[in-house]
């Protein structure tokens, strides 16, 4: 189920909100690197602390914990929605780091390869023919390391069946 802005605005507290508010996808493309990257730990940690307020929270409505307060909390449904939204904004800064990552590699790479065939053109060096009537290098030849065996395979199944043979007629003494 989506969640909408009026329930962001209304489990979120004001620093938070802006934190979430920057997460969304106009206005994180607009974020430099370094904002990007401070804004995912600030993120982070909030959300650390919302899973681990959810959790006590969920241990004192099964008992398992003292209050907190004054009395035991009665639902948690608010710490529920607060840690998915701001599980949803890490998610969303951790695709946009893995966007721009990827965008980062593909330019790396096509500058490489332009590199590489600008220093190609520029090379002197004059390659052979392909076609020609020369065999260059060749390929080597690469022997058989296995001993070749001399006997027959026919021979050695009839003297297989000779000792089986021999043994059965002793046993049978």
């Amino acid at each position: 189920m989506a969640i909408t802005r009026r329930q962001e605005l209304r489990a979120l507290d004001t620093d938070e909100r802006t934190f979430v508010e920057k997460s969304h996808h106009p206005n994180v493309q607009d974020l430099s690197d370094d904002e990007l990257r401070s804004l995912t730990k600030l993120l982070r940690e909030r959300r650390s602390r919302a899973r681990t307020e959810a959790n006590r929270r969920r241990r004192e409505l099964r008992g398992k914990a003292p209050a907190k307060g004054a009395t035991a909390s009665q639902a948690d449904e608010g710490s529920k929605l607060k840690l998915a939204i701001l599980a949803m904004a890490m998610r969303r800064l951790n695709s946009e780091v893995e966007r721009r990552r990827k965008m980062s590699a593909k330019t790396a790479l096509i500058e490489s390869a332009n590199r590489a065939l600008g220093l190609k053109a520029a090379s002197d060096v004059a390659s052979p023919p392909i076609n020609a009537r020369r065999a260059h290098e060749g390929m080597r030849n690469n022997p058989n390391r296995r001993i070749q065996n001399l006997i027959r395979p026919m021979e050695l199944g009839r003297l297989r069946q000779a000792a089986k043979v021999a043994q059965a007629k002793r046993d049978n003494r």
